[in-house]
This record gives structure tokens, C-alpha cells and sequence, in this order.
């Protein structure tokens, strides 16, 4: 599967950013965020805002370097604000957002954190943020969380491309670390089409690389895509976001192997998380 289109993008950015007020309708604003250690579901609302703004600033100026996102952590506006109140300035951000990708097309050149330097990059990285801030706030709300299993699968392959790029590995510091003869790890979604079921991450060699193969791996993850409501744990709660270093919500899946490679993996490539 390739990325979605830019449209696409800029279309779940507002749908993600609808789903969020609805999760956390008539919530406390200062309810903790389990997954956010030390944040609050305010100021999770503000960083989702933010980043949807320091995006648009990006795309909208055509940025040739980077931007400064000194905001997107504590923005000084709406300190005290209640979370119902930031309702109709998340959704002002989102569509703001999404009215500059499209109004710059696909191919505009910009400043981006990583390959790709053109205003699909931040509509895709827009996109998966707000997922999976959706998902910390439904958390911290009590709210449930679904997801379409095509933007699921997006959010799956983005790390993947992430966390296969030497910048990331050499900022880890953690490239030895992986390599190794037949180390291999292979992800598999017990509930999407065959085709899309399968991630094999090669870590034999550098350059690391990622495919979309249905092959034996030294460990192996499997269980659910998108079962993703408010029962069990699945294979996206439970590993896509765990990728993102978000507890498991369950145990629904099953890991076959050595999990300690997986859990290094895990650790070395969410560097760029950091940054």
C-alpha cells in the first residue's frame, strides 16, 4: 500500500480532530495522561494544536529550514483554558491546516524533518500525530477508539520508514546494537487482507530495511489490526501505538521469539520521537 494522497491527509486531519473533541466532550481538563507521564488532557489538547499550526507555518511560508516548535509542548495561550473550550480552536487549527496542504499540492518544496521535502510528509505526519493523541486522550477521557484499518496500516508503515532511516539509528546510537546474522522480525495482522498483513524488518545488515513479506522471522508479533474499540487490546493499541512507547492496552498479541529483540528495536528506532 502507498502513502495516501495529500487530499486524503488533509481530510483525516479534520476527521481525526472531530473524533478528539468527541472523545473528550464535558472531560476534565486536568485529568493525568497515562501515556503522556506529567501531562494533563489541557495540555495534550494544546500540543495536538500546536503541531497542527507549526505545521501549517511550515507549509504555508514554504520553509527552507527548520522552523521553531518552542510552543508545541506549553503554548502560552490557553493556559487555563478548559478542554471543551479548546474545541473550536483545535478544529480551527486542523482545517487551517488542511486548507494549506491542499492549496500547496503535493509537490511544493519544503522544509521537512526527515526525506521527503514536500507538504505530503507533513500531512502525513499531521495525520498519525493526531491519531495517536486521539488515542492518549481517549485514554485519559474513558472515551473508546476506533480506527479505519487503511489509516491504521499508514500509521504502521510511517514508522517503519522512520525507523529505517540512518539518521534516526545514528542519533540511537543503536545500529550495532541490532544487526546480527538472522536477525530478523516479522509483524503480522491476523485480520487485514493478505496482502497487507505482513511487515518483515531485516536487521541482518545495514542498511535496515522493511518489507511486505509473508517470511519466517527469528521473532515473530501477531494479532489484530483493528479491533480497536474499548474491549481487549489489538494489534494497533497494542503495538502501533506501542511503537510510539504507549503501554499495551491488552494481550492480544503474541510475540514468538526472542521479545528482547523486539524490544530493542522497538527502543532504538523511537529515537526521532525524542527530538
Amino acid at each position: 500500500m502507498s502513502p495516501l494522497s495529500l487530499q486524503r491527509y488533509a481530510a483525516e486531519i479534520i476527521a481525526q480532530t472531530d473524533l478528539l473533541r468527541a472523545a473528550v466532550d464535558g472531560a476534565d481538563p486536568t485529568a493525568p495522561v497515562p501515556t503522556c507521564p506529567d501531562w494533563n488532557l489541557g495540555r495534550l489538547l494544546r500540543h495536538i494544536g500546536a503541531a497542527h499550526r507549526w505545521a501549517d507555518t511550515i507549509v504555508s511560508t514554504r520553509a527552507a529550514g527548520p522552523v521553531p516548535h518552542d510552543r508545541l509542548d506549553a503554548p502560552a495561550a490557553y493556559t487555563d483554558v478548559a478542554a471543551d473550550d479548546l474545541g473550536d480552536w483545535l478544529t480551527e487549527g486542523a482545517r487551517a491546516l488542511a486548507d494549506t496542504l491542499c492549496e500547496a499540492g503535493p509537490d511544493a518544496a519544503v522544509w521537512t524533518v526527515a526525506p521527503g521535502g514536500t507538504p505530503v510528509f507533513w500531512a502525513r505526519r499531521m495525520t498519525h500525530e493526531t491519531l495517536v493523541h486521539r488515542s492518549d486522550a481517549a485514554l485519559a477521557a474513558g472515551a473508546g477508539f476506533t480506527v479505519a484499518e487503511e489509516v491504521g496500516l499508514d500509521a504502521l508503515d510511517e514508522w517503519m520508514d522512520f525507523g529505517t532511516l540512518p539518521q534516526v539509528l545514528e542519533l540511537a546510537q543503536g545500529e550495532r546494537e541490532l544487526l546480527g546474522p538472522g536477525r530478523t522480525l516479522h509483524l503480522h495482522a491476523t485480520d487485514v487482507r493478505a496482502e497487507e498483513a505482513d511487515r518483515l524488518i531485516d536487521l541482518t545488515r545495514a542498511p535496515i530495511t522493511w518489507s511486505r513479506t509473508p517470511d519466517r522471522a527469528a521473532v515473530t508479533v501477531r494479532g489484530p489490526l483493528t479491533d480497536l474499540g474499548t474491549g481487549p487490546g489489538s494489534y494497533l493499541t497494542d503495538r502501533v501505538l506501542a511503537l510510539y512507547r504507549r503501554p499495551a492496552r491488552g494481550n492480544a498479541i503474541e510475540i514468538i521469539g526472542d521479545a528482547s529483540l523486539f524490544d530493542l528495536w522497538l527502543d532504538r528506532t523511537g529515537a526521532w520521537l525524542q527530538e
